[in-house]
């Protein structure tokens, strides 16, 4: 579920949504969601400052039952 709303998010922000896709992996220390997205829409998706993908951190966090989520942003391979 967080996956998906993330994704969602996400998506609204770019300019290739159909680039955007969020993986999940288990940690020890909790759940990681990776996202992934267009190179030239990483600036976006961080943010002035990481502002936009602290907004994205917190909106998951407060989705999130235990709380342990870590998001990390990646721009998709091979462009």
């Amino acid at each position: 579920m967080l996956a998906e709303a993330l994704e969602h998010l996400v998506a609204g922000v770019v300019d290739h949504p159909d680039d955007v896709s969020v993986r999940t992996r288990q940690l020890r220390r909790g759940r990681l969601l990776e996202v992934r997205v267009h190179p030239d829409d990483l600036g976006k998706v961080i943010g002035r400052g990481g502002r936009t993908a602290t907004s994205f951190r917190t909106v998951v966090s407060a989705l999130a039952d235990d709380g342990g989520v870590r998001i990390d942003f990646v721009d998709v391979d091979g462009r």
